[in-house]
């Protein structure tokens, strides 16, 4: 083998190195990809089992204006079940809501890490609006959020540490 076929083997070898790495690089950024878009569906399906919010998303998916605190209300939910950015694409489908509002909403709950509100504060805020948060208001466990969704652990131990300051300061 000449000097030149020696260089052309390796230089073809590297290639094919380079190539396999990137087609394994192209698979895993798709298995990424597919996850999120799998979380984000998970997402919409737990969020849906709670009535409230399957009436929050489908009146946003039917481009609705759900009013302040109904979309309040949703990214307190929704955060803890979709991907960041799934939650802003739900909430720029309010016609009276721009991104920048979305986006600046979200990012105060996030980082007030507001808990999921309870029934009787969902109320006090849909008689401030003209949108119904609660699609069945006198049913007791529409909104009784806790009761249909799993939220992340963290979220109970938030509640349970608040309840016991309370019962200190009492």
């Amino acid at each position: 083998m000449t000097q030149q076929e020696s260089i052309s083997t390796e230089a073809l070898h590297e290639a094919t190195d380079r190539a396999e790495r990137a087609e394994q690089e192209l698979a895993r950024l798709k298995g990424q990809a597919t996850s999120r878009q799998e979380a984000a569906e998970d997402g919409e399906a737990e969020l849906r089992k709670d009535s409230m919010m399957a009436h929050l998303l489908d009146s946003l998916q039917s481009g609705r204006d759900i009013g302040h605190y109904g979309r309040l209300v949703f990214a307190m939910v929704a955060r803890h079940f979709m991907p960041h950015q799934e939650v802003l694409a739900w909430l720029m489908r309010d016609p009276d809501f721009e991104e920048a509002e979305a986006v600046n909403m979200l990012r105060q709950v996030e980082g007030k890490d507001y808990n999921p509100p309870k029934r009787d504060r969902i109320l006090e805020w849909q008689a401030q609006q003209e949108f119904p948060i609660l699609p069945h208001p006198d049913d007791p466990d529409c909104g009784n959020l806790y009761r249909n969704l799993k939220f992340p652990d963290t979220i109970y131990n938030h509640i349970n540490q608040y309840q016991e300051q309370k019962a200190s300061a009492e």
